[in-house]
């Protein structure tokens, strides 16, 4: 596989920097002063790095098992992800875990609700960054991301049941109130996610009008997807008209609208979110 590097890729490597200063700021301020539980393998990492000092007595810097739980699923997920995106990725798990071994651990609040909530808006925004430029955390993110590509649908959610698993092992070793805590840093940081990636969500556009041609080529050189035509008529004015059915990525949705509304200013447009499609659809694959 071909790697081509533009001018662009600079500034996502400059973005997946400053995503990965903030994901590990936010870890060392918030997670590990809350005693909190993050989810994917920094969540297993920090459970794996307490257990072992506090049941056996060895210390394992959480560093050291973080990137060493990447490596092992980096070697797995090469081949089915971009090649591009997985370096990137290297990167930014490479960062974050040299940052939170060197940023000192500073108390901000007592608070322990302020922690989980903040905490998990740090860490949601930091993840949020990487994705938009081409990047991960590695982990679970591959796993989500891998998935999402397979099935055309957006998995975060289902990631975040499996993460149910790692709290309820805290939860027993560490005192359910830590666990309980880290729910909610775990719930607002995927609502975060959600939020800022687009790549994965689908809006189906109906589009009403007497122009279907035009739109049809204007929306074709904007996005590669299949378009349907149905005949339809106005149930007040009886006239003729066209009915467009497209399914795009939700991130995609304003430079589509803005073509049919340029084609024609009179088109009737409805927006409706897709949880998922069954058949043949074009899925921009990652680098």
């Amino acid at each position: 596989m071909t790697m081509k590097f533009e001018k662009k890729d600079i500034i996502c490597v400059g973005m997946i920097t400053f995503s990965a200063l903030i994901y590990s700021f936010g870890f060392v301020t918030f997670v590990h002063s809350g005693n909190l539980f993050p989810g994917g393998y920094s969540g297993v990492s920090r459970l794996l790095s307490m257990a072992m000092l506090q049941y056996f007595n060895i210390s394992v810097s959480f560093s050291v098992l973080y990137f060493s739980l990447n490596v092992i699923t980096t070697l797995f997920i090469w081949k089915k992800i971009g090649h591009k995106f997985v370096i990137y990725s290297i990167l930014w798990y490479s960062l974050a875990s040299l940052f939170t071994a060197v940023i000192p651990s500073v108390a901000i609040t007592n608070d322990e609700l302020l922690l989980a909530v903040f905490g998990g808006l740090f860490n949601g925004f930091a993840i949020g960054i990487a994705l938009r430029n081409n990047a991960s955390s590695g982990g679970t993110d591959f796993i989500a991301i891998y998935l999402s590509m397979k099935y055309n649908m957006p998995t975060w959610n289902y990631i975040m049941a499996a993460n149910a698993t790692i709290l309820t092992v805290a939860g027993l070793l560490f005192g359910w109130n830590r666990a309980l805590y880290s729910i909610i840093f775990q719930f607002v940081s995927t609502q975060v996610v959600n939020t800022m990636h687009q790549r994965y969500k689908l809006t189906r556009v109906d589009v009403v009008t007497n122009m279907p041609e035009e739109i049809c080529q204007g929306v074709f050189k904007t996005c590669r997807h299949g378009i349907t035509k149905i005949p339809c008529e106005g149930g007040y004015t009886d006239k003729p008209h066209w009915l467009l059915l497209i399914t795009i990525n939700t991130y995609q949705l304003k430079q589509v609208v803005d073509t049919i509304h340029e084609l024609d200013p009179h088109a009737f447009i409805t927006l409706n979110s897709v949880e998922r499609i069954i058949g043949n659809y074009y899925q921009k694959p990652l680098e």
